[in-house]
């Protein structure tokens, strides 16, 4: 059944004319090519990113100036002549991606929410790869469903995964019961490890809250055949709680009012909302997966641009 729709204002809901419109923000973006010299992705494809493989295109005649190493020595007997394996660029390279929207993700207390950030930063992606010319598929997961479409080289097909997102984000509500996070998150990677065999770009939008070994585990064996990027959602309550006031929280029907001024009610909080993001930094280093940071406080294609164009330096 699908979710009711949302009055979407782009800050808590999205909308599929939104998520569509974000191709003219994406122009100019990519993921391996012509990025600065700092970028976490630039140089060439093997330093960060495999990029695009070698396929074998034909046998042919030696001719002066061909590299050596790639003389056929079984054709060259065969024919009596040297005899060379060409090779073409592979231009193929699927990307897919995973793409939360459980209730962890319902939360903003800046600009926009957690949810509405990460469909639009799956938009951008979505764009950034059909525009390169690769099949673009995804995973969109909440706390009780899981939906997968195979990556496909189209419009229709980035359409579709712009109408999921944008129905995922709708069925979010503060009535809404939470599932399992931990299991929901490590189904949708359990999806993506089947979908993702080899040579993929995986780019997991989430906030990884609940995220355990096993969900290392998954993000090891996806990066063992596969290229991938954690893109983690954030709200700046999380780094910077506010010193004085009282901090209003609610669940849609019932709210409490936090005096921060007080140590015992401020410093708690503040070890638990910081220590979840310093939990999931840890999780990445370990899986030796990139971290690329978003805050719900800004628009997401300035920070893509920025994270795009930013070495991000994993300490061990």
């Amino acid at each position: 059944m699908d979710a009711p729709q949302q009055s979407a204002d782009g800050q808590v809901y999205v909308s599929l004319a939104q998520l569509m419109a974000l191709e003219f923000a994406a122009r100019g973006l990519s993921f391996i090519a012509r990025q600065p010299r700092a970028s976490l992705l630039s140089g060439n494809h093997a330093s960060h990113l495999r990029g695009r493989g070698l396929d074998f295109d034909e046998l042919r005649r030696y001719q002066p100036g061909d590299d050596l190493r790639h003389l056929d020595c079984k054709a060259s007997l065969r024919s009596g002549t040297p005899i060379v394996r060409t090779w073409t660029e592979e231009r193929d390279r699927p990307l897919l991606l995973v793409l939360d929207q459980r209730m962890s993700m319902f939360f903003g207390s800046r600009v926009s929410f957690k949810s509405a950030i990460a469909a639009e930063l799956a938009a951008l992606c979505a764009w950034i790869g059909l525009k390169a010319g690769d099949r673009v598929g995804a995973v969109v997961f909440d706390d009780h469903e899981c939906q997968c479409l195979s990556p496909l080289r189209s419009r229709a097909r980035l359409q579709a995964i712009c109408a999921t997102a944008t129905r995922f984000n709708h069925g979010l509500a503060a009535d809404v019961p939470a599932g399992d996070s931990r299991q929901s998150l490590d189904n949708a990677l359990q999806r993506c490890l089947q979908l993702a065999r080899h040579d993929h770009l995986v780019c997991v939008i989430s906030d990884f809250a609940g995220a355990s070994d096993t969900t290392l585990k998954q993000l090891r064996q996806l990066r063992a055949h596969n290229d991938v990027l954690a893109l983690q959602v954030f709200d700046p309550l999380a780094l910077d709680l506010p010193q004085q006031g009282r901090l209003v929280i609610s669940q849609g029907r019932l709210q409490v009012a936090l005096a921060m001024e007080r140590q015992r009610i401020r410093q708690p909080l503040s070890d638990f909302l910081g220590g979840r993001l310093k939990d999931v930094a840890h999780l990445l280093r370990r899986s030796q997966v990139p971290l690329l940071m978003f805050s719900t406080a800004l628009p997401a294609a300035a920070q893509l641009r920025l994270e795009l164009g930013r070495l991000r330096e994993l300490k061990p």
